[in-house]
């Protein structure tokens, strides 16, 4: 188990359906599970924290002999100063991990917790009921709980939750650009995160909510214009983007204190929050692309501190693009979607 940020996810799932969500959580990268170690398939390299002597890490709900090779731990609910003494006492004794569970007070008493454990061997995880919590508990003290078991019955939640993480990715293939063309005017949405972005990172955008180019940050500047690192001027109002639950959203719906999903050249994803959108008339482009069997567009504005990204993570402005030039999109079949939510079995044609 790594030492920090580990996500342990406790399926709140039916027995029938156990097995397939295991399934998924081990191809998400998921490695740790709260789950009876009997019920975990013998091919699996899923980890087991659990109160049973199979489990890798053993929660021992009463004292006893420690199992050989296993590493242990015990289960506490923090209502008062009383209950963090007794798990620093118990903590002294061995335990290699201890699992806390606060209810209205979550911060101050984890922040206690974390402050007295954090030098020792003892590693401390927190149960968690939302994607919310997830974040704030590896946010405490900013060295955060070394991992945290969240309550989940869904492919979704396990998403958004791993979007707090960083550990969410999106799969990014090479598109072929087909035509581009002025369009005229029309209104662009410039979105201006409350993060600094880096090189290689930008937002997924597009026409087609099932094939969006990899727009680029401003944090490239010309001798024309300073850096905006900031920024991602992405498209036009009718454009999607992802958002963090697995829905899209309009880039017009976009404001401030939205969160939005930062994609890198590699596909991975981590979250932001919007501190300003700017919606303004500008000359803009049409690019169309195409990726295996699908074919997807995008309208963005048509100046130089626009790009998209090439394979290898190069960069290439939108007034530079030529027909037949590669970039970066994330592609896939297309799908009907109710207010943003995808609906797999309906029909669905955008062009």
């Amino acid at each position: 188990m790594e030492k920090n940020k580990e996500l342990i996810i406790l399926p709140k799932v039916s027995r029938s359906a156990l097995a397939k969500f295991l399934d998924y959580l081990e191809k998400e990268g998921i490695k740790s599970v709260y789950v009876d170690p009997k019920l975990i398939s013998p091919k699996s390299k899923l980890v087991s924290v659990y109160p049973s002597p199979g489990a890798k890490f053993v929660v021992l709900e009463k004292d006893g002999p420690k199992p050989k090779g296993k590493k242990v731990g015990k289960r506490f609910k923090v209502l008062s100063n009383a209950d963090i003494e007794k798990i620093f006492a118990e903590s002294k004794k061995g335990l290699d991990f201890v699992i806390i569970e606060v209810r209205d007070w979550k911060i101050i008493p984890l922040e206690n917790i974390i402050a007295k454990l954090h030098k020792m061997h003892t590693e401390v995880f927190a149960i968690a009921r939302t994607p919310e919590e997830v974040r704030k508990m590896f946010s405490i003290l900013e060295v955060g709980v070394d991992g945290v078991i969240y309550e989940a019955g869904s492919v979704s939640e396990v998403k958004e939750a791993m979007a707090y993480l960083g550990n969410a990715s999106f799969e990014l293939m090479e598109a072929k650009i087909t035509d581009i063309r002025i369009v005229g005017d029309g209104e662009r949405v410039c979105v201006d995160t409350a993060s600094m972005l880096h090189k290689g990172e930008g937002m997924l955008i597009g026409s087609k909510s099932n094939f969006l180019f990899l727009v680029h940050n401003e944090s490239v500047g010309s001798s024309f214009t300073s850096p905006r690192p900031f920024r991602v001027n992405a498209g036009a109002v009718h454009c999607y983007t992802i958002s963090p639950d697995g829905t899209t959203k309009y880039l017009s719906e976009l404001e401030t204190g939205v969160e939005v999903m930062i994609i890198d050249s590699k596909g991975k994803a981590r979250r932001a929050t919007v501190g300003r959108s700017k919606i303004e008339r500008r000359p803009m482009l049409m690019i169309k692309a195409q990726a295996g069997d699908e074919v997807g567009g995008i309208i963005a504005q048509d100046a130089e501190t626009i790009r998209f990204v090439r394979p290898g993570g190069h960069l290439v402005s939108v007034t530079h693009l030529k027909k037949g030039d590669t970039v970066l999109v994330h592609a896939k079949s297309a799908t009907g979607r109710h207010f943003g939510m995808e609906v797999s079995d309906e029909y669905i044609l955008e062009k």
